[in-house]
């Protein structure tokens, strides 16, 4: 199935699996990025990479190379940088206001956990229609900006998974 815009061609449904990616340095400075639209309660929405699979084929691995590298410009691959799988889910119910992104009916989304551990801080290139700020902070204080409490959690959960 699919959307149909006035004036446009029909845009796909969104998958409800999604990738979430905690950007961080050696020494637990993490990215957060700040959302163009602000989170329900008009809070600023800060968070970790996000984004879903372009198709229900495409490996976990390879939605958060490409999600990294279209929301933040940082290429995966690049030398010192190690993405790490951490093997966990979180499994959640969908916002609302995003219901219409999805088929009817669908009403939780999958998200698979990651970590990119990059060499230094380093400047981050948004797309504006997605994101309007970037920072790094050090990790305790980046879970206490996050809106999304699974994105807070995962990022508390980062000293397990980082190399020493």
């Amino acid at each position: 199935m699919a959307v149909e815009l006035v004036g446009t061609a029909p845009l796909p449904f969104k998958i409800p699996q999604s990738v979430l990616v905690v950007i961080h340095t050696p020494t637990l400075d993490v990215l957060l990025i700040r959302r163009a639209i602000d989170a329900p309660d008009g809070q600023a929405f800060w968070q970790s990479v996000t984004g879903s699979k372009d198709s229900p084929q495409e490996d976990w691995r390879d939605t958060a190379v490409r999600e990294v590298w279209e929301e933040t410009g940082i290429c995966a691959h690049a030398s010192g940088c190690t993405l790490r799988d951490w093997g966990l889910e979180n499994v959640y119910d969908i916002y609302p206001q995003w219901l219409h992104r999805y088929a009817p009916g669908v009403r939780r989304n999958t998200e698979h956990l990651f970590s990119l551990q990059v060499p230094v801080v380093q400047p981050v290139v948004l797309s504006p229609r997605e994101h309007t700020a970037w920072a790094w902070w050090p990790w305790r204080e980046a879970a206490d900006r996050c809106f999304s409490p699974s994105n807070a959690e995962a990022i508390l959960l980062l000293p397990q998974f980082a190399s020493p």
